[in-house]
């Protein structure tokens, strides 16, 4: 985790800096202090997460339950995570609801739900992320061999 400052353009007149932290992790920025784990309630066993994939032509299997032949690019799959994370954050959609309709994986039927999971059972980027992430936050994009993912940790 990073701690950078934010100052405001100087057109905006305001001269107050403020601190954000960054997550290389997850890729999630925030303005509070994150809390650590070395507070002696350890890392979870388990972690449940959702998450919405987009697939692009070099993912490991470049087709799913929506498309038999993905032909996108991998910035052309990361333009669609940012667009959703933008709607998400918005208040414009909800994570499940778009998950059910865009995400390239067969969790899509279920909201983009993974249920639980522990170390060792997903790709190493995706797996770190999730246990990087709070319950109820979202990460930004995280790209794995099999596309890209935004992530969000339900329990």
């Amino acid at each position: 985790i990073t701690m950078t400052s934010f100052c405001p353009a100087p057109w905006d007149h305001s001269d107050t800096c403020r601190v954000y932290y960054f997550n290389h992790i997850t890729n999630a920025s925030q303005w509070e202090r994150p809390v650590g784990s070395g507070d002696g309630s350890g890392e979870p066993d388990k972690v449940r997460c959702s998450h919405l994939l987009v697939k692009h032509s070099q993912s490991r299997r470049p087709s799913s339950w929506r498309e038999e032949n993905i032909t996108r690019s991998k910035e052309e799959a990361l333009d669609l995570i940012q667009k959703y994370i933008e709607q998400m954050q918005s208040g414009e959609e909800e994570f499940e609801a778009l998950a059910s309709q865009f995400s390239d994986c067969s969790s899509a039927r279920n909201g983009g739900d993974l249920g639980l999971f522990g170390r060792g059972q997903m790709q190493k980027p995706f797996e770190d992320a999730s246990f990087a992430l709070k319950v109820g936050d979202m990460s930004g994009p995280v790209f794995t061999d099999s596309g890209v993912h935004v992530i969000l940790r339900t329990g």
